[in-house]
């Protein structure tokens, strides 16, 4: 790999280069940063000093004066400390830059040009000075575009100022670590397998890493497009659907220099808090902040606030465990989530000024001010302004009735709110509780129903749920949406950008959730039908997930790849799903996949812990112990816990994916381990077609070992 020695030492001389640019810039970024520091430091000084008046007397209003004085002192400190902070970023940028500055070249001719020129490619771009030619350039340039998506021979790229083509002669990438070029190698391949299959080849770490080295042209087609308001992508486990997610996050920020989006504007979707810390260190490593990152369930929290709602994983667990409500849990979601029932909501929204509203007329002194009926007439305007809102402003209009546009007193004011509190304010569960307590008026909103005793069945079972004040997570989603329907909400009007994550887990509702939040944004949209939770899917969610956001411009993108399992156990997995789908490996071998049968409980433990430590004994560095729910990983962590150190991951786990840990299958979801160990793999754990879709998802958690184990009977689906 790069022996050519005229080339190694050309090759060695310009690193150096580089990295003696980079040092230099280093070096001043340091000296700016401390003296921007000591501004800060004076010019808080200064604001003690100047601030004549007592920081007490401020808020009266003879101080008004003293008060614009103090914003005015204020400001300059504030500009000071977000040049401070844009220093200290460099600096982090520049660091990291002379440890590996670039991980490919390419030798590319502009059209109207004689000579090739050599762009380098890297995390993040430099250039000799300030105003001087770019020495490296960011991976997200639109130059940088041809490396990923051309071999050598006419290539072109998309700028801002329109398409330039040219002619490709060298690809080019480099392995540097800590300042040292290890090697380098020509390709005219897509990205080249060697390198990639080297790269896979290495242990996991406890964070997902960046890939720009690695990303394959279809992959860059989705991370660079500026063309849809909806992008879907469709992509098979282990195809880099969450990396592609994070690289566009990091993309959208680099394009967001023409288009003002900043890290604040985009918002990541994460099915759990595992998961995010899971990602945590992806942006960053590519020289951005975080994004806002949010689980659905910061949403239902958010909205109704202070009320105890079941959490997600709770109903999972009753899901797909072997709970007696199972089947009720499973039918009463999908009904409670599915397009039937928002039209019902919907119908219901428009009822209620009509029929669920308590309006009373309204007496002061004796007499009548307002009376009922004028009240209703005053709500069925304006229906552009939600509900909730045009209640609130009732309030107002009552009171103006009463006392005109003078003060009135005080107490009569809030004797008057108080007795008209029961029509102006909602509650919204006992809103929603109408619903599943006037069964007459629940029927007709549901017109012709041809499952009457399912429906019965869920009716009684969320009445009694809505009676004992138990919130399940169906109806907290309802819920939200009345909410957002009768109040809106302005929480996420800064949002330009969603990206949501294991897309086949969520329902329409709350789609329809996301349309109301983020009305402001564009969305990219990842999943995979084959590794659904709890519920069957297909890829006709995609086209019902574009009616219900209703965007412009929309595509669904499918990828195909694998990159993550070796052939042996991605062999092993596709037994769990149907094949109308070609799922293309990334020829990597490694070892055979094993099914481990135990005699009793004590010989399945010892079979479990030598499987452990043979996968230490290899160096892996994570190795995860799959059970089919967070109940069976408590009692494996109970039996095992002593014989090994091991964390168990629950859904309030805040610990890292490090070392050896128990994790139930649906929490594993998005994240990869050197090793999986699926420790509950008998006939009662896994019998139906749903569990197919759970050993799916657990086989392809594994990079590089994969293995099975039970007690007594292995699952059928296994056998």
């Amino acid at each position: 790999m790069g022996n050519n020695q005229p080339e190694r030492e050309y090759e060695e001389k310009r690193l150096k280069q580089t990295i003696s640019f980079a040092k230099e810039q280093l070096k001043q970024a340091e000296e700016s940063a401390e003296k921007k520091k000591s501004e800060i430091v004076e010019a808080k000084k200064e604001v003690r000093e100047n601030t004549t008046h007592s920081i007490t007397n401020l808020y009266s209003s003879d101080d008004f004066e003293a008060l614009i004085e103090l914003s005015q002192s204020i400001n300059p400190v504030t500009d000071k400390i977000v040049d401070y902070e844009e220093e200290k970023h460099k600096i982090l940028l520049l660091e990291n830059m002379i440890k590996s500055p670039y991980f490919a070249r390419i030798d590319f001719k502009f059209d109207d040009e004689d000579a090739f020129e050599q762009i380098y490619i890297g995390r993040s771009s430099l250039r000799k000075n300030s105003y001087e030619e770019m020495y490296v350039y960011d991976w997200r340039s639109p130059i940088a575009s041809i490396f990923y998506r051309f071999m050598k021979g006419e290539a072109f790229y998309d700028a801002p100022c329109g398409r330039i083509a040219g002619e490709l002669s060298l690809k080019r990438q480099y392995e540097i670590k800590n300042s040292i070029l290890e090697y380098f190698f020509d390709t005219d391949i897509e990205i080249v397998d060697e390198f990639l299959r080297q790269l896979l080849s290495q242990n996991t770490t406890a964070k997902m890493k960046a890939i720009v080295e690695t990303i394959q042209q279809d992959q860059d087609v989705i991370i660079r497009d500026m063309e849809n308001d909806l992008l879907m992508v469709q992509g098979v486990a282990g195809s880099g659907k969450t990396s592609i997610a994070l690289h566009r996050a990091a993309y959208l920020m680099y394009q967001g220099l023409q288009t003002k989006l900043s890290a604040n504007n985009i918002m990541i979707l994460s099915p759990n808090t595992i998961f995010e810390q899971y990602i945590s260190q992806v942006l960053p490593e590519l020289g951005e902040n975080n994004v806002v990152s949010l689980v659905f369930e910061d949403i239902l929290h958010t909205i109704l606030e202070g009320r105890k709602i079941q959490s997600k994983n709770n109903f999972l667990e009753h899901l797909i465990g072997d709970s007696p409500y199972k089947e009720i849990i499973r039918k009463s979601m999908e009904f409670k989530t599915s397009k039937r029932f928002v039209h019902m909501l919907d119908q219901f929204l428009s009822d209620i000024p009509y029929q669920w509203i308590p309006f009373d007329d309204v007496y002061y002194e004796g007499k009548c001010v307002v009376g009922k009926e004028a009240l209703k007439e005053k709500i069925l305007g304006r229906k552009e302004t939600p509900l909730g809102i045009r209640l609130e402003q009732l309030e107002d209009y009552i009171l103006e009735e009463i006392f005109g546009t003078g003060q009135g007193q005080h107490e009569e004011k809030i004797l008057v709110k108080q007795k008209i509190q029961k029509f102006i304010k909602i509650d919204i569960i006992a809103l929603y509780q109408i619903l599943f307590h006037e069964e007459a008026y629940f029927y007709s909103l549901l017109q012709n129903d041809t499952e009457s005793e399912t429906i019965k069945k869920i009716w009684n079972y969320t009445r009694e749920n809505l009676e004992f004040r138990r919130l399940s997570y169906d109806d907290a989603i309802a819920i939200t949406y009345l909410y957002l329907k009768i109040y809106g909400t302005n929480q996420y009007k800064n949002i330009k950008q969603v990206v949501i994550d294991e897309a086949q887990d969520y329902y329409p509702l709350q789609y329809e959730i996301f349309r109301l939040l983020f009305s402001n944004a564009k969305f990219t949209i990842l999943g995979d039908m084959k590794q659904t939770l709890g519920k069957r899917e297909d890829i006709t969610l995609y086209e019902q997930i574009q009616k219900i956001l209703n965007k412009k411009k929309s595509s669904l993108i499918l990828l195909e790849k694998s990159f993550r399992c070796t052939n042996e156990i991605l062999n092993f997995s596709l037994k769990f799903i149907e094949h109308n789908t070609e799922i293309k490996s990334f020829n990597r071998k490694g070892d055979n996949t094993q099914v481990l049968v135990a005699d009793d409980s004590k010989s399945l433990i010892e079979h479990i812990v030598n499987e452990v430590k043979l996968c230490q004994e290899k160096g892996f560095q994570s190795i995860g112990l799959i059970c089919k729910t967070e109940h069976n990983s408590i009692q494996l962590f109970q039996k095992i816990k002593d014989k090994l150190d091991i964390a168990l991951i629950t859904h309030r786990s805040t610990s890292d994916l490090r070392g050896v840990f128990i994790i139930p299958v649906y929490m594993s979801k998005g994240l990869e381990f050197d090793a999986v160990l699926i420790c509950d793999a008998d006939s009662q754990n896994y019998q139906d077609e749903d569990d197919k879709n759970l050993l799916y998802v657990a086989c392809t958690r594994a990079l590089h070992r994969l293995s099975a184990f039970c007690e007594k009977e292995i699952s059928p689906l296994i056998s």
